[in-house]
């Protein structure tokens, strides 16, 4: 074969950086059977010189016209054992490095037939920037999703972002560009320089699969070791099967790292992950949960989105410190006992211009009808869940945080937006499906594809569906026809009880359905009872806020529902400050307001959660049969004049059983007549009315059963109920 004859008009493509097929050019070319022809372009340098592997000797290469282009004949038997470039820049000083046009493509095609496929569940290993050795030379692969674009280059400081330097190969049948870099180690900043057919400007993008990035406002991606942390929770992980499953004890904390505990009040005053781990895994400890919940830990460039509007799906944000940082948070909450769940959002995405938004000119990740493809609520973008190469991004990252960082469980946000075509919109703003229903066909396949492959691949891994609709079946199997999550947020309760205990006692009886219409439904899913922090934002006011009364009734009234909750069948989520009794609603930019601790009543409140959450790892009957009548029966729901209900909570095969009887009036009733299903005695193993909680102290002798029916029940015995209470009795 010939020699390539280099062009004018190919020089300047080069120099203008609108040239797109840089290997065909650059590199070495292959001449004849005895020489080859190395080409390099390296603007802004005096001289280019070839150094041949372990040898010291060295072939000059001439420029081309005058350009940045500069090549060199070379013998095959030279350049068996590979080449340096050896550069003399313009201050006279000299590098020397490796040329990153010498190496062959780095993607395997079994990556390339999965990823096609859309079934790449673990693209992540393939994906955005990784560090590698290439026939003995490190540096970093970069990979990257653009098929509309007619260059893509990889810009940092290590090449003064010039897009012209590291024009990167394309994969055209799957619109994959990739490079190798030579010499690049982790710490590297970097960003995709993309080029397009439709604008003269190249624009500049974070990488969607970058492992860490710079903190906000910064957006550059970075180089980021994943490798080499060295985990301690074989065991833990291990059992998780086990301390997950629907019959075990579940109770979250969800915090928002930012606003539960700061250094001081300036914007980036934030505990970091280690520190975090030496302050809140105790306090969790102490308050007895059994998981912490995260608000989306995924980085993002505004703080006001509480983590909500993502640009980092694979980078836990640099708010806290480094990805080996957030592990350490994680392996420690292991150690102790505790799970992390950490809140997902494949519904949509922040529309920043660094971010996934118009990626490559084109609307690649979101649709292009704003009918399907904008959420006009929040400002963002609607992914496009009928692309094979969306599926492989959002299932990779689902199963990234179980593989990489252990978390047990994510919990789906907004999962009722990504259900209905027609959430949030009005008549005309929505495009039906193609049976003309307003079904999101892609998005079910979407969820039912996902809960598969994180259960398949991470067994004993839990996913949370926060789904505020109707929609059938969401904790149920997907092949049974379910979405095939683990739980499903009860926002049905959680908006029933609300509104109910905000009524003024005197009142209540006319609303007892609000509060008992939840067991027509309590076992149709497998349900998480939450009191989130969507509950006290916008004006909602704060959960004891919220209450009814004086202040002492305001933490009764508080005291009484968080025993309700703990008492109904589902796990249990608790918003953080609601611990205490926190009276300012959640603020994202400043910390929990921790002096209230200092007062009797709010330090009661605390020591409630911690009793109530002792008490419900201890006794079986509170958690064992959360998703089946065998758990539960109702005593009585009818006591409406009194505002006072009743049920029976047990365990399996009805070995431990629990009676749990709640006063929503701040009266005292005596001798109150209770029906019961057995004979013997009956002791209060809990009231919140107790002193130790700022209660008034109202407690109840233990009461022998009766025979006599009542209630439906075969016996029965008299308390006393004390005011704005809940007790629960165990029988001797």
């Amino acid at each position: 074969m010939g020699l390539v004859v280099i062009e004018e008009k190919l020089i300047a493509q080069l120099e203008e950086g609108r040239f797109n097929d840089p290997f065909s050019v650059l590199g070495t070319h292959k001449v004849d059977e005895t020489t080859s022809v190395i080409r390099v372009f390296q603007p802004y340098v005096k001289q280019v010189e070839i150094v041949f592997g372990g040898k010291t000797k060295s072939v000059q290469a001439s420029r081309i016209n005058d350009s940045a282009l500069f090549e060199a004949t070379v013998k095959n038997t030279a350049i068996k054992k590979g080449y340096t470039l050896k550069i003399t820049q313009n201050d006279d000083s000299v590098i020397e490095k490796h040329d990153a046009y010498a190496f062959g493509p780095q993607i395997t095609e079994f990556d390339l037939q999965i990823w096609g496929e859309g079934n790449h569940e673990q693209a992540y290993r393939f994906m955005g920037s990784h560090l590698v050795e290439v026939d003995g030379v490190k540096g970093v692969t970069f990979v990257v999703w653009a098929p509309s674009a007619s260059r893509v280059s990889v810009v940092g400081p290590f090449n003064n972002w010039d897009g012209r330097l590291h024009i990167m190969r394309k994969y055209h049948d799957q619109g994959l560009w990739e490079m190798f870099i030579p010499g690049l180690e982790a710490g590297t900043l970097y960003k995709y320089e993309i080029a397009t057919p439709f604008s003269s400007i190249p624009f500049l993008k974070s990488d969607p699969y970058a492992f860490e990035s710079e903190l906000r406002p910064k957006t550059a991606s970075i180089v980021s070791k994943l490798d080499g942390f060295k985990w301690t929770d074989d065991e833990w992980v291990a059992n998780r099967e086990k301390t997950q499953a629907l019959d075990a004890p579940i109770s979250i904390y969800e915090v928002h790292l930012g606003s539960w505990k700061r250094k001081g009040t300036a914007d980036n005053d934030f505990l970091s992950y280690r520190e975090l781990a030496a302050e809140l895994i105790p306090y969790v400890l102490e308050l007895g949960f059994t998981h912490i919940e995260l608000l989306p830990i995924a980085e993002h460039p505004y703080d006001p989105s509480w983590g909500y509007q993502v640009t980092g799906y694979f980078a836990p944000t640099s708010r806290f410190g480094s990805p080996h940082d957030f592990m350490f948070f994680i392996d420690e909450c292991h150690k102790h006992g505790i799970g992390v769940i950490v809140d997902w959002v494949p519904a949509h995405f922040t529309k920043d211009d660094h971010g996934l938004r118009l990626f490559d000119g084109t609307h690649l990740y979101e649709h292009a009808d704003p009918r399907q493809g904008e959420h006009k609520d929040w400002g963002t973008n609607i992914f496009n869940f009928g692309r094979a190469e969306i599926l492989n991004f959002l299932i990779s990252n689902a199963l990234f945080w179980v593989d990489k960082y252990h978390i047990d469980g994510l919990r789906v946000d907004a999962v009722a937006s990504m259900l209905y075509l027609d959430y949030s919109r009005k008549e005309g703003e929505w495009v039906p499906n193609k049976f003309g229903g307003r079904e999101n066909l892609e998005a079910i396949e979407f969820l039912k594809k996902f809960n598969i492959a994180i259960h398949k691949t991470f067994p004993g891994t839990v996913t949370m569906a926060e789904e505020s609709t109707a929609w059938p079946m969401v904790s149920r199997p997907t092949y049974i026809g379910g979405l095939g999550f683990d739980f499903k947020w009860n926002m049905g309760w959680m908006n029933d009880t609300l509104k109910y205990i905000e009524v003024d006692p005197l009142f209540r009886r006319y609303h007892q359905n609000q509060l008992t219409f939840s067991m027509i439904y309590a076992f149709t899913e497998n349900f998480v009872l939450p009191f989130s922090h969507d509950e006290v934002v916008h004006g909602k006011r704060s959960m004891i806020s919220k209450m009814p009364g004086d202040d002492w009734q305001k933490a009764a009234n508080l005291r009484l529902l968080l025993s309700y909750m703990y008492a109904h069948p589902g796990k249990k989520l608790l918003f953080m400050g609601t611990e205490f009794g926190q009276w300012g609603e959640w603020n994202f930019g400043s910390e929990l307001d921790w002096p209230l601790l200092n007062f009797d009543r709010h330090k009661g409140i605390k020591q409630l959660i911690e009793d109530l959450n002792t008490l419900y790892k201890y006794e079986a009957a509170m958690y064992e049969v959360d998703y089946d009548w065998e758990g539960f029966e109702w005593i009585d729901f009818s006591d409406a004049e009194k505002s006072v209900i009743s049920f029976m909570r047990y365990s399996k095969e009805k070995e431990d059983e629990v009676l749990c009887l709640f006063n929503f009036t701040p009266v005292v009733y005596k001798h109150y007549k209770v029906g019961v299903p057995e004979p013997g005695e009956y002791v209060s193993i809990y009231n919140s009315d107790h002193e130790r909680y700022g209660g008034s102290h109202v407690l109840t002798d233990p009461a022998y059963a009766v025979k006599g029916e009542w209630q439906g029940h075969p016996y029965h015995i008299h308390v006393t109920v004390p005011p704005l209470a809940g007790m629960f009795f165990k029988k001797n």
